[in-house]
């Protein structure tokens, strides 16, 4: 296989994952690129919107269609409530892989002999 043609493993999951939140965050959607960035972050988001995402993020377990419904009484949309819910559940998702890789980074460049690289 040529070279410059391969691209590493690695390279391919980081270029997969900055594409699912560019996609999420800057994709075309029905809730604004503000209010994703939000959800996003799990931060800003007015109540009753941040109660869910909070939800969302923390204990996504406990989310009930109560919840929703009170998210929607505020003026949401179905489709805006679904990207929101989707925006906080790939940027804690993207918090924890972030996460991961710096420890195993760290772990690697710590010398640990049970992490050699």
């Amino acid at each position: 296989m040529n070279k410059e043609t391969t691209v590493p493993v690695e390279d391919s999951k980081h270029a997969a994952h900055r594409a699912l939140v560019d996609g999420v965050l800057n994709g075309p959607g029905e809730a604004s690129a503000q209010q994703r960035a939000q959800a996003f972050r799990d931060d800003g988001l007015p109540p009753p919107l941040n109660a869910l995402i909070s939800k969302v993020v923390d204990r996504p377990a406990e989310v009930t269609d109560g919840d929703l419904a009170v998210a929607k009484a505020s003026g949401c949309t179905e489709d805006q409530l679904f990207e929101l819910v989707i925006c906080a559940a790939v940027g804690r998702s993207a918090r924890l892989y972030e996460a991961g890789l710096t420890a195993l980074t760290e772990a690697i460049a710590g010398g640990r002999p049970d992490h050699e690289a």
